[in-house]
């Protein structure tokens, strides 16, 4: 995924309410962008880190920046959560992701269960289903090692529950974490911040929910999903 247009430098100042983020150019202006970013962002939001916006020609738009990535322990981080499903799929139709390289036709955003949207719904070859469920992962406390979650995630939870629901039914269903930094070469649960939800991870694996990890190669020019890496204990 290519950013359309030059990413503009800055120095953060700080984030809050969640979707707002306070940002010194490189000029010496301040703006506030938008945080496209609903988690807590543990470990990303040191004051004074250097951080990446996209840029808007949109005159509708009320914040004519985004924030797309930040240099954490020396490496850049894709912050922005709208872009893992485009990813994800920019990985599928490039047959990054071993075992799902044969698809007959994708689809995003496709109702399901109770009440949910599945983030990608892939038709195989020859009939069948594969549900796609994608989790954006930017977390590292441990050198070259990615957790998910940083915040206990009830949704999160329940979108496991609802894959062994497909599983059970018949189809295939898939968790894909897309680890948005490129300094990370495993994958974790995060067991001591949400529980719940590795308990949920559990039950949906012994279902028969498979998982993966992506780690993704960050620039200020692009995100590329790059390779598939493991899960780890």
């Amino acid at each position: 995924m290519k950013f359309p247009l030059p990413l503009v430098e800055g120095r953060l100042v700080k984030r809050y309410k969640r979707f707002l983020a306070d940002v010194i150019l490189e000029d010496g202006s301040e703006v506030t962008a938008h945080c496209a970013n609903p988690g807590s962002m543990l470990g990303l939001k040191e004051p004074g880190s250097r951080v990446w916006l996209s840029p808007s020609d949109n005159p509708k738009r009320k914040l004519k920046f985004s924030w797309e990535v930040l240099e954490a322990d020396g490496a850049l981080v894709g912050i922005n959560t709208a872009h893992p499903n485009k990813l994800v799929e920019e990985a599928l139709e490039a047959g990054r992701i071993e075992g799902l390289r044969e698809f007959a036709s994708l689809r995003r955003e496709v109702k399901y269960g109770k009440n949910s949207r599945i983030d990608i719904l892939l038709e195989r070859d020859g009939g069948g289903l594969t549900y796609v469920e994608v989790k954006n992962v930017h977390l590292m406390r441990e050198t070259g090692l990615a957790e998910f979650p940083d915040t206990v995630t009830a949704r999160g939870a329940r979108h496991l529950d609802e894959l062994a629901a497909m599983v059970r039914a018949g189809h295939r269903a898939v968790m894909v974490y897309l680890v948005q930094r490129g300094d990370c070469e495993r994958l974790r649960l995060c067991r001591d911040l949400d529980p719940a939800y590795c308990a949920a991870f559990d039950r949906a694996t012994a279902c028969g929910v498979e998982a993966v990890a992506i780690q993704c190669q960050i620039s200020p020019e692009a995100i590329v999903p790059a390779k598939v890496i493991p899960l780890v204990e």
